[in-house]
């Protein structure tokens, strides 16, 4: 862990630092002597964390500083919560894939999220996450996955839907370094323990947001199939050498056991999607299990406000 003016951030490979803000991580890609200067910022973390990201750059390269782009590994509101503020400070292009282009144009609206695939806290809080777009229409630009990002040359972008549409992840194959994002966590996603304390635990992408889980499977097999030797997720700590071979590819294997809930809205029925937005959204069903859970806790807050009217 580096600090540099009381800013708290982490290496991932020569080149690449990342940050955490309170469960997510956004991360900046420097490119190498023999490219063209410049550094890309990964993803705009959430809501009110925009001055932290800019302290975060600035402790890196110096006051002032501001990035080349902003690469999107998705739209959802934990990795875009800070982009209109950023946006404000840094006049810069935002990078997309053609299918989250909906998403920052004000076009479509996200699915909404499944508070019923259980698994921690982080699932039943998941209904009062943005899902509305965001209209950043001006600034936003379509990555070419073929050819890639201008400005991050030696990175090559992969299409890995499932958790979104238009997901992608970064891959350097140089020295295998992967930016997942949340196609799989590096921590229990749905759990706030596990995520709030960035305990390592390699697993599937956020349950509670992924409206497609055939196309998540085929994206983590992707993933696995390139051996990455140092991997950097939206959540969770970084994974290194064999470990992280040995527990991707364990994922991957067996990828409907470890990491497809038992039920959930969308299981077995996948949203659907295309450049205009999402078109397609399965009906809510709600399980006796949830209904039971979610009994419990507003049994458990009636009694903590009648407590403290009590008192």
């Amino acid at each position: 862990m580096n600090y540099n003016n009381n800013i708290k951030y982490f290496q991932v490979a020569q080149g690449v630092w990342g940050m955490r803000l309170v469960f997510v991580n956004v991360y900046i890609i420097a490119n190498r002597r023999g490219f063209p200067k410049g550094w890309v910022l990964v993803d705009a973390g959430i809501q009110g964390s925009a001055d932290k990201i800019i302290a975060f750059a600035e402790s890196i390269f110096g006051a002032g500083t501001r990035p080349s782009a902003i690469v999107l590994t998705h739209a959802h509101s934990d990795h875009t919560g800070a982009l209109e503020e950023l946006l404000k400070h840094w006049d810069v292009p935002v990078y997309a894939h053609e299918l989250e282009i909906p998403y920052l144009t004000g076009k479509s609206s996200y699915p909404p999220s499944d508070p019923t695939v259980g698994r921690g806290l982080m699932s039943l809080m998941s209904p009062f996450f943005r899902t509305k777009p965001l209209n950043i229409n001006e600034k936003v630009k379509v990555i070419d996955v073929n050819s890639g990002i201008t400005e991050l040359p030696e990175w090559k972008v992969i299409h890995t839907p499932g958790h979104a549409p238009g997901h992608i992840s970064l891959f350097l194959p140089l020295n295998t370094t992967l930016i997942a994002g949340d196609a799989f966590a590096t921590t229990k996603a749905e759990s706030a323990v596990y995520l709030l304390n960035n305990i390592k635990k390699l697993s599937g992408p956020p349950a509670y947001m992924t409206t497609d889980w055939s196309a998540a499977k085929a994206s983590v097999q992707k993933l696995a199939d390139l051996q990455p030797r140092i991997a950097a997720a939206g959540h969770g700590p970084v994974i290194r050498g064999r470990e992280l071979q040995a527990e991707l590819r364990k994922l991957a294997d067996n990828f409907d056991k470890k990491a497809v809930p038992g039920s959930g809205r969308y299981i077995g029925h996948s949203t659907q999607a295309d450049e205009t937005g999402t078109y397609y959204v399965p009906p809510f069903r709600s399980s006796t299990k949830f209904k039971v859970v979610v009994g419990l806790i507003g049994a458990i807050a009636g009694f903590a406000v009648t407590q403290s009217l009590v008192k």
